[in-house]
């Protein structure tokens, strides 16, 4: 089997992250994603199987500042990134293999929308196997990265953002609702919330 590669009539522009996002996938073989964030609640993909899963090495936080989904250039907000060091509980999740090319595509243009994740290949751990998951990494070279600030700085700038997928505060307790029902405690994301105004 031979992995996908960008169609040469492609009429985005060349973007090598894309290519190493597509390269990593075979044809034919299922697609695993992992969520940590809104792609948890909302994927925006058909999505066959979903499992609670565990990625070594990067940890869920409010490091990624959003002036377009949750905020605006004018008042921005803050969205979940995976920074280096620690783990991180979430969820992966399975797509067909004759949905995997539109899933890539679609997040793509999705996650990728000011270039401030960086697109990643990571083996994640399910219940009783190891995947190897697409999933989006925080830059922090990107002008959008928000270096480590306490809970109450992204609960103010949280509180009142509102972006084109609606309020940052509801990004925030959607989150946190998807992470209980998976069983998950995120201690920062609940000092965030605790610290909403």
């Amino acid at each position: 089997m031979r992995s996908f590669v960008p169609m040469v009539d492609d009429p985005r522009p060349h973007d090598s992250r894309r290519c190493d996002l597509l390269d990593g996938y075979t044809q034919g073989d299922a697609l695993w994603v992992f969520g940590y964030g809104s792609l948890m609640w909302s994927p925006g993909f058909p999505v066959a199987e979903r499992a609670a899963a565990l990625l070594r090495g990067w940890h869920r936080r409010f490091c990624v500042v959003s002036h377009v989904y949750r905020g605006t250039p004018e008042k921005p907000g803050l969205v979940l990134g995976l920074d280096r060091g620690g783990a991180c509980r979430g969820l992966a999740m399975r797509v067909e293999p004759k949905h995997a090319r539109e899933a890539l595509d679609y997040l793509w243009d999705r996650e990728m929308i000011t270039r401030v994740y960086r697109p990643m290949w990571r083996e994640v751990e399910l219940a009783q196997r190891k995947v190897r998951a697409a999933t989006f990494v925080a830059d922090r070279a990107h002008e959008h990265y928000v270096p480590e600030r306490d809970p109450a700085w992204a609960a103010r700038t949280i509180a009142d953002a509102i972006g084109q997928n609606g309020s940052n505060r509801d990004y925030l307790k959607a989150t946190l609702a998807e992470l209980d029902q998976l069983g998950i405690h995120d201690r920062h994301l609940r000092a965030v919330l605790a610290a909403l105004p």
